[in-house]
């Protein structure tokens, strides 16, 4: 397989196609090398327009999800990011070339470190990953810039959004397969958030979310 040319290919065929036409994040697609970052049995996957499995039955997002979130997001040189979710560490790479410093947060002890693994392989020193329950850490409110959550909530937990400065925004996959919708939070004061429906997906939902209670009264 010619490598360069199915780099290409993802960003002209599938990505680009999606709407993400950041010409800064098309770039980084190019500098941060996907094919390190996946489990090396799947590593003919890794510009397929496809989930690719990762320890523990979970996943990478589709190259072109990864890539719109980012262009979503609009990190930028100062900010610190919170990442709930490591997976391969893939997100948290692309987040930490533009980002100040990135926190993320795996469940799974294999991936932690198979995720710590690949960071540390590829030379990035400004992304620590943390192992633990992304939603029961206890950060301080307004602690982080922005916050992607890369896996899917069935609902919000209502402190989350307190986690971020004024200004902040944090990128969310809300509801339950068959439709779930990303969402774009914006924190504009102490007590005001602006929610943007930004497109319906399916992606796989996060061990440690909070449920949804089906109980009646």
């Amino acid at each position: 397989m010619n490598i360069e040319q199915a780099r290409f290919n993802m960003v002209e065929q599938q990505i680009r196609t999606w709407d993400v036409l950041d010409q800064d994040v098309l770039d980084l697609l190019f500098l941060v090398r996907r094919e390190e970052f996946v489990p090396p049995a799947h590593r003919s996957l890794a510009f397929m327009d496809t989930e690719i499995p990762l320890p523990g039955g979970e996943n990478m997002f589709q190259p072109k999800l990864e890539a719109r979130v980012l262009q979503e997001l609009a990190v930028k040189k100062h900010e610190s990011v919170l990442e709930i979710g490591t997976g391969s560490g893939y997100m948290a790479a692309l987040l930490a070339y533009r980002a100040r410093q990135v926190a993320t947060i795996e469940i799974s002890a294999e991936l932690k470190a198979f995720a710590e693994n690949n960071l540390n392989d590829y030379g990035i020193t400004n992304a620590e990953v943390i192992h633990g329950n992304g939603f029961a850490l206890g950060f301080e409110e307004a602690m982080f810039d922005v916050i992607v959550v890369s896996g899917g909530l069935p609902i919000l937990p209502a402190e989350l959004p307190h986690q971020l400065k004024i200004g902040g925004r944090m990128l969310v996959f809300i509801g339950e397969a068959p439709v779930m919708t990303a969402q774009l939070i914006t924190r504009l004061s102490n007590s005001a958030f602006d929610t943007r429906i930004l497109f319906e997906t399916v992606v796989r939902q996060l061990h440690d979310a909070v449920q949804v209670s089906h109980f009646t009264f």
